[in-house]
């Protein structure tokens, strides 16, 4: 029956996800990209740091520690990361921005990598690496003439949201701080929500007064802080316990399947046949690089011939 559980926890999160590519780009047609954002964690924020504070008891922080992690989820997991993909996904489908976010994991390897030196990439997790910025390439598919137009900038913005959140993952493990993940996640929903605000404050393509009220536009701003946001969340922290991190990014994998459906159903939106050729190279590059912690969480045995491949 647990297992069951976790399927149907793990499916739902990843629809959940997915579909908020599909309601940001619906968003987008009423209220700026960045303002749409801060609405988004105004709302997240209580509601995260209700939860955190009913579900841990080391919810607030206390130490410099605590208060560098909860900045670095605030500055690039929540502002940064949101701010380039709501300001990109006004020029590429859904599904293409579920893809390109995909990527977040290997870069996250590869942050890693960087920041550990003594973790060295052997030449299987170098392949890895390629594979997936060749995925990317296939999606993106840039090219002289292109370089300049709305589609390719956009896709950089939401690259650009991919590095933030792979970066900020990697620098919040390497703080030493003792508050729960429930209470930095909501701190970093909250805050972010402010610099959001700010960021598009100093923007003189936003303003208030652009933003058109509507049931689409308030829809989909419960359902990214809601649903995406808050319930996802609590779905999160529930399978991590369970399944750990590595199954866990595979929702990464999931998502850009609902991100295509849904923006085909409810905006008529299309994906190309090179974008999923590239979406199953970026996740080639995953399975490449954290193939040995697959290993180990599937408990696969090592005659299968990938230990002489090992990092370790």
């Amino acid at each position: 029956m647990s297992s069951y559980r976790n399927g149907g926890l793990f499916l739902l999160l990843s629809i959940l996800w997915g579909t908020a590519f599909m309601a940001i780009k619906a968003g987008l047609a009423y209220i700026p990209p960045v303002l749409f954002a801060g609405f988004r964690y105004d709302i997240a924020g209580v509601i995260m740091l209700g939860y955190a504070a009913y579900a841990t008891d080391n919810w607030r922080p206390r130490s410099r520690a605590d208060w560098a992690t909860v900045a670095v989820g605030a500055v690039l997991i929540i502002a940064l990361y949101n701010a380039f993909l709501f300001i990109g996904q006004q020029g590429v489908t859904s599904g293409v921005a579920a893809i390109l976010v995909a990527l977040n994991p290997i870069l996250a390897t590869g942050f890693s990598r960087l920041f550990l030196p003594e973790e060295r990439l052997r030449s299987i997790g170098v392949v890895g690496l390629l594979l997936g910025i060749i995925g990317v390439g296939i999606v993106v598919r840039p090219n002289p003439t292109n370089l300049l137009t709305s589609d390719f900038v956009a896709s950089g913005f939401v690259l650009l949201a991919a590095v933030c959140i792979a970066l900020g993952s990697v620098l919040v493990q390497r703080t030493d701080s003792t508050i729960s993940t429930e209470g930095m996640v909501a701190w970093s929903n909250a805050l972010g929500a402010v610099i959001l605000h700010l960021i598009s404050a100093g923007l003189p393509s936003e303003s208030v007064s652009s933003v058109t009220i509507s049931i689409e536009a308030l829809s989909a701003i419960l359902y990214l802080a809601v649903f995406a946001s808050a319930i996802g969340y609590f779905i999160y922290f529930d399978l991590l316990d369970r399944l750990g991190a590595i199954e866990i990014n595979l929702v990464s994998y999931a998502a850009p399947v609902f991100a295509a459906v849904s923006g085909w159903l409810v905006l008529d939106e299309t994906l190309d046949l090179l974008s999923i050729v590239g979406f199953f190279g970026i996740f080639g590059g995953f399975i490449l690089l954290k193939r040995d912690a697959i290993r180990e969480e599937l408990s696969i045995p090592e005659w299968v011939g990938l230990e002489k491949y090992s990092e370790r």
